[in-house]
């Protein structure tokens, strides 16, 4: 358990006054079980017209902020600062009671659970010679173990022991794979290629986006922005969060923000401008977590 602040700043610079569009923003957590929010504030400059807040079709917190159709501007500033407290499932688990059916991979899930699972279970990314599959497939049968949770463990970690982490900042995720063919990706691209492994074998698993505060150790990767992991559902336990581009498992140090069935609808700040499509000069995005656990 820990006490987490964090400053989420975004700053455009344009070469000439524009006019602000809409803009989206996903970037408060929502309250549950693991995770107790304090304070949420929001500063945005210039300052807005209209910020309204509502659920998107997966029941996340979404922002929407509007100014004024005169209004022009060289510099758009949107910091978000959340005070919370988290309590995560994490390390040494997960020990979790799962049904007896889905304790063997790969399982099934019940009629009931189908329906409102299927489209989370479908494949969204193109994998024409099925290397995805293959892969895949060599991940399970080198688990050493068919126990559900054993083998969503080494995947986690495979994913971070055989390919190279790189910070990439322009938008887009890679397919899972491309990923495979470069041997190396983003931390969004990781959650892809796990989601879609997964999928493979009729698993049902989300996008995650969110925050990243790091232990004592200094080597978890993905810091300094916002971060994204996976969850899979597993039935008798829920979704569980596992993080392949540092192998973390049960949600331990990772601050969910926002859950999707693909990453493209997981950005957390989004929206457009009146001008050139030259005129964007610089896009900043710094994110500062700080840790205080609490004993």
């Amino acid at each position: 358990m820990a006490r987490i602040s964090i400053v989420h700043t975004t700053e455009y610079t344009y070469r000439n006054p524009v006019g602000l569009l809409r803009h989206r923003l996903m970037v408060r957590p929502d309250e549950s079980h693991d995770l107790r929010l304090h304070s949420a504030k929001l500063e945005v400059d210039p300052e807005p017209t209209s910020v309204y807040w509502k659920h998107d079709v997966f029941n996340n917190s979404i922002c929407f902020l509007e100014w004024p159709e005169a209004l022009r501007t060289r510099r758009l500033s949107i910091v978000s600062t959340l005070d919370m407290t988290h309590h995560p499932d994490g390390q040494p688990l997960p020990v979790y009671s799962l049904d007896t059916a889905a304790e063997l991979f790969p399982f099934s899930y019940t009629a009931q659970e189908i329906p409102d699972l299927a489209r989370l279970a479908e494949r969204q990314m193109p994998d024409p010679d099925r290397k995805v599959d293959a892969w895949a497939g060599r991940v399970v049968s080198e688990a050493g173990s068919r126990s559900t949770l054993k083998v969503l463990e080494a995947m986690t970690h495979a994913i971070k022991n055989e390919f190279r982490y790189g910070a990439r900042h322009e938008e887009g995720t890679q397919t899972a794979a491309q990923t495979l063919a470069l041997g190396s990706g983003t931390c969004r691209d990781f959650a892809a290629l796990m989601m879609e492994a997964l999928r493979s074998f009729g698993l049902a698993a989300r996008f995650v986006t969110g925050y990243l505060y790091d232990d004592t150790s200094g080597t978890t990767r993905g810091g300094g922005s916002t971060h994204a992991w996976c969850s899979v559902y597993l039935p008798g336990a829920g979704w569980v969060e596992y993080d392949p581009t540092n192998g973390l498992i049960a949600g331990v140090n990772l601050i969910r923000v926002g859950v999707t069935r693909e990453a493209e609808q997981a950005l957390p700040i989004s929206g457009g401008f009146i001008g050139s499509i030259d005129d964007l000069i610089e896009l900043k995005v710094d994110v500062s977590v700080r840790a205080v656990p609490i004993p």
